[in-house]
């Protein structure tokens, strides 16, 4: 458990680098308003759009989240009430007149970043990356 970075993973650092080549300036790992305990990945603070990265076997994503072996039932309550967490939380927001951005780490990068563009600024991006 102590090797699971909660903030600064590979797919985090690569949006934020994405998000940034774009122009976007964002708070990383921002508590949420009235939400103590919980934070947002990435947080447009004016725009009112949080941003969540989230693991496939930590938020049970349905094309890659497998049951583990060992200790299936300790595990399986665990992911449960993450994902139950994960859906208080975007209600909460939207409640609040919030923009929720929920993307998964195995998806590419530019087009995550694209979806967070296009919430955080309400239009398409520019190209990112290599044109073919």
């Amino acid at each position: 458990m102590l090797g699971n970075r909660s903030r600064d993973t590979a797919p985090e650092l690569a949006l934020r680098r994405a998000c940034h080549a774009l122009g976007l300036r964002y708070r990383v790992d921002h508590p949420l308003p009235g939400m103590p305990r919980r934070r947002g990945d990435l947080v447009f603070t004016r725009a009112r759009v949080a941003v969540f990265l989230d693991g496939c076997f930590w938020h049970r994503c349905p094309e890659h989240y497998r049951p583990p072996g060992t200790n299936p039932g300790f595990w399986d309550g665990k992911t449960a009430r993450t994902a139950a967490r994960d859906q208080d939380t975007d209600a909460r927001l939207a409640g609040a007149g919030w923009t929720v951005v929920r993307v998964w780490a195995h998806e590419p990068v530019d087009r995550c970043a694209a979806l967070v563009h296009r919430a955080v600024r309400g239009y398409d991006p520019p190209i990112i990356g290599p044109r073919s």
